[in-house]
């Protein structure tokens, strides 16, 4: 049967393609042709647009298609006290900044953008009747990417300090949310899929760090931050694997070295997956305990315009139920349709069939 609370049977990463008419106001923006009021009031309009087309399509949630922000990840993290965007030598001045530091002490203010962000969503799909779903990036990325060379050691002469102070933050985050109405939180993440892949383990290695002491220290991190949620709030993570580029990946290597720690001892209520090229098979999934944890497999590309077959994903699914009850599992595109301002080659009308196809493989595996 669909499951009447998430993670649902046809889920999404979160990202949708921008629009036309929010490209054309950033851009206006950007040349300082109209207001921060006039941009907001543009992206209320398109929010609103993307909400109901979820909705109408037989989506059970509905994300803002993060629409508002110039990056999946940075944005919330500039959001946060202590932490600053910059520019790194590849990117000209002019250009958003394209990397976050640490320049003091870590904290989730009370007047954090994502907040205002998840009340316009939440106002929407009220409206619309789906459960509004928000996306953030997972706090182990920050320490993971800035690491020492990107940290005060002012602020933190022992990077201990942070994953400490990042762990507090996040759990101020998650309450701060469920107070204005969040039920449903996923953690953008792209650490674990790199602590699957050969290569990326080894240059760890090469510049002086322990890979293998990671997934534990990641785990207790991120349980800490959502040890205090209701009963009611469903937290999810998404492992993501793709750099935005059509042509290559972020991270291969199946999920097997980071499966148990993941699966079975990280406290989400789900996981969504992506089963691309090089993520290997869906052993790994054994590791995941038997109950209510949904594993939602991510075999729709998000990157790819050819519209998959449906006996494929159902072929999917079914090799899937070989190691984890067919009623743990969901179907979900591999990732994001967009990465922050910059999108896939994917057609709005590719976005939607694909989408959709989520939606009527789930009804035909489990029921309407």
């Amino acid at each position: 049967m669909l499951r009447t609370k998430p993670p649902f049977r046809a889920d999404h990463a979160g990202s949708l393609l921008r629009p036309e008419k929010i490209s054309e106001a950033r851009a206006k923006f950007a040349r300082q042709q109209i207001s921060a009021d006039e941009l907001r009031r543009i992206e209320d309009m398109e929010i609103e647009k993307l909400v109901h087309k979820q909705s109408a399509i037989g989506l059970q949630l509905a994300t803002d298609g993060e629409l508002r922000r110039g990056s999946w990840h940075l944005d919330f993290f500039a959001g946060l006290k202590g932490c600053e965007l910059y520019h790194t030598a590849s990117r000209p001045s002019d250009e958003r900044p394209d990397a976050v530091r640490v320049v003091g002490t870590v904290d989730f203010p009370d007047d954090h953008p994502v907040l205002e962000e998840f009340r316009v969503l939440q106002r929407h799909a009220g409206i619309a009747h789906v459960t509004p779903k928000l996306t953030i990036p997972s706090p182990v990325m920050l320490h993971f990417y800035v690491g020492r060379a990107g940290t005060s050691p002012q602020a933190y002469p022992q990077l201990d300090g942070l994953l400490h102070d990042l762990a507090k933050a996040y759990r101020k985050a998650v309450r701060a949310l469920y107070d204005a109405g969040c039920r449903y939180l996923q953690f953008d993440d792209t650490v674990w899929a790199d602590l699957c892949s050969p290569d990326v383990v080894q240059q760890m290695r090469e510049r002086g760090d322990n890979p293998d002491q990671l997934p534990q220290l990641y785990s207790r991190i991120i349980n800490y931050a959502i040890a205090e949620r209701p009963a009611d709030m469903v937290i999810t993570t998404h492992v993501c694997r793709s750099n935005g580029d059509s042509s290559s990946w972020l991270a291969a290597g199946g999920y097997e070295p980071i499966a148990e720690t993941l699966f079975a001892r990280t406290n989400y209520d789900g996981y969504l997956l992506e089963y691309a090229e090089g993520a290997g098979g869906f052993a790994p999934l054994r590791f995941l305990p038997r109950g209510p944890k949904v594993a939602m497999i991510g075999a729709i590309a998000a990157q790819d315009g050819e519209l998959e077959s449906k006996d494929d994903l159902k072929r999917k699914l079914q090799e899937a139920a070989q190691f984890v009850p067919l009623e743990q599992l969901a179907l979900a595109p591999q990732s994001g349709f967009a990465f922050g301002e910059q999108s896939t080659p994917l057609s709005e009308q590719a976005q939607w069939d694909k989408l959709r196809l989520a939606v009527e493989v789930a009804q035909e595996v489990w029921g309407r």
